[in-house]
């Protein structure tokens, strides 16, 4: 992923979405309400997100991913485990949500060539 694209971590919880941006390093949270999620999709399309990641988190994240989704934003969920062992892999080893959105995000950075090429029907992968 170019240095200057952008990539968004959204950690999910039952009443909050945490947002981080890369590489702006800008961060807030919004409600986990249709309000909420409407606010969130409201700021994310004009930065034009590369990639928008969120953890899956039983069901929560389900309306936000929906509405991002349809919005035309390029979402992925990312599953916990691999997110965790990503966090400490580089020495992240406090959880907040704050700092969970920024994993996300920075996992984004990192892995987004990656995601796409499993997302985009056009590449084919080989065993």
């Amino acid at each position: 992923m170019t240095t200057s694209a952008v990539v968004v971590g959204v950690d999910v919880a039952k009443d909050r979405l945490d947002v981080a941006v890369r590489p702006s390093g800008e961060a807030w949270s919004e409600a986990n309400d249709e309000a909420g999620i409407t606010a969130l999709v409201a700021r994310l399309r004009p930065l034009g997100p590369a990639l928008i990641v969120c953890e899956a988190t039983g069901g929560f994240e389900r309306a936000a991913i929906a509405a991002l989704a349809a919005a035309g934003l390029p979402v992925v969920v990312a599953n916990p485990r691999q997110v965790r062992d990503f966090a400490r892999a580089t020495g992240q080893l406090a959880k907040t949500d704050a700092l969970d959105a920024g994993i996300l995000a920075l996992f984004a950075h990192l892995v987004a060539d990656i995601m796409y090429a499993v997302l985009d029907p056009r590449i084919r992968i080989k065993a």
